[in-house]
């Protein structure tokens, strides 16, 4: 009986390895930022476009622009039917982020309390709605409210933000809670203070950058959307989304552009007021330190 030997592998030579090695690093120095570069890119690609086409001297969207002005910007104060449309779309959506802080604080300090399977079910139908198509879930909840009698109105568009919104504030908040832990309400609450006392005066400030994100996010999601609004509002209610969806559907109208201009300003605004109010940057250079 033969018996044979297996040969090891053949190893590369040291400078061979070493070539390799460094090929790798710049490859990977060289690719990444490139990749980089194109994400950029592509974020705030259409950012620009919109913004340059706001000021367009024409009266219909063009890319790029024939010339620059400010009329339809100015436009804008005389359109008491856009000014309608954008307070109906601010008063829906502020009073969506205050009613899913409220649902999304409780829903979290009951399971971050909580054990057993329940939990994570809870967690499970609380996100669903961001696992399903905006469209199909507007259908759905327009269906379900024309199964049990209640007209479409007002009503039903808030109950459709509020079920979408939701989950942003619940994912927020539930970080903000799971990277506190107990321990200080724990503490709290052997010193004698109230549940009450001690979520108000311990737990609500340590979780106030998760609480306000949430409700940035809600109320930034409850302004523009266009599905579910679409399906549950009623004619009588028009909103600024589906209003600039009228307008570039019918005419592409370049005054879309300029609504969608002053959204961006506004919005970074919020941001930077959010960013003051909320000392997230602050929060997460102290922990990093």
């Amino acid at each position: 009986m033969s018996s044979t030997s297996l040969n090891p592998p053949a190893q590369l030579p040291a400078e061979s390895a070493y070539s390799l090695r460094k090929l790798d690093q710049v490859s990977f120095a060289v690719v990444m930022p490139i990749l980089a570069i194109l994400g950029l890119i592509m974020l705030t690609a259409p950012t620009i476009i919109v913004l340059l086409a706001s000021f367009s001297s024409s009266a219909t969207l063009q890319f790029p622009p024939p010339g620059f002005s400010l009329q339809w910007y100015l436009s804008l104060f005389s359109f008491p039917e856009l000014r309608a449309a954008a307070l109906n779309s601010f008063q829906v959506a502020l009073f969506t982020a205050i009613v899913c802080v409220v649902l999304g604080v409780s829903a979290c300090l009951a399971m971050i309390n909580s054990r057993g399977r329940w939990v994570a079910a809870m967690d499970a139908l609380v996100m669903s709605p961001l696992a399903l198509p905006g469209v199909a879930l507007g259908l759905g909840m327009m269906a379900f409210f024309a199964m049990v009698g209640i007209r479409l109105s007002l009503f039903t568009l808030i109950i459709g933000h509020i079920v979408i919104c939701t989950p942003y504030v619940v994912r927020n908040v539930l970080a903000s809670l799971t990277q506190l832990g107990s321990s200080l309400q724990e503490a709290s609450s052997a010193l004698g203070a109230s549940p009450a006392y001690t979520f108000f005066n311990v737990t609500l400030p340590l979780i106030k950058p998760g609480v306000l994100i949430g409700a940035f996010m809600a109320f930034l999601t409850s302004f523009d959307n266009v599905a579910v609004t679409l399906f549950l509002s009623d004619a009588r209610t028009e909103m600024l989304p589906i209003r600039m969806w009228s307008m570039i559907e019918n005419d592409l109208d370049v005054r879309a552009a300029a609504i969608s201009g002053v959204l961006i300003f506004l919005t970074a605004l919020l941001m930077i007021a959010m960013e003051r109010f909320s000392g997230l940057s602050k929060a997460l250079i102290n922990n990093k330190a």
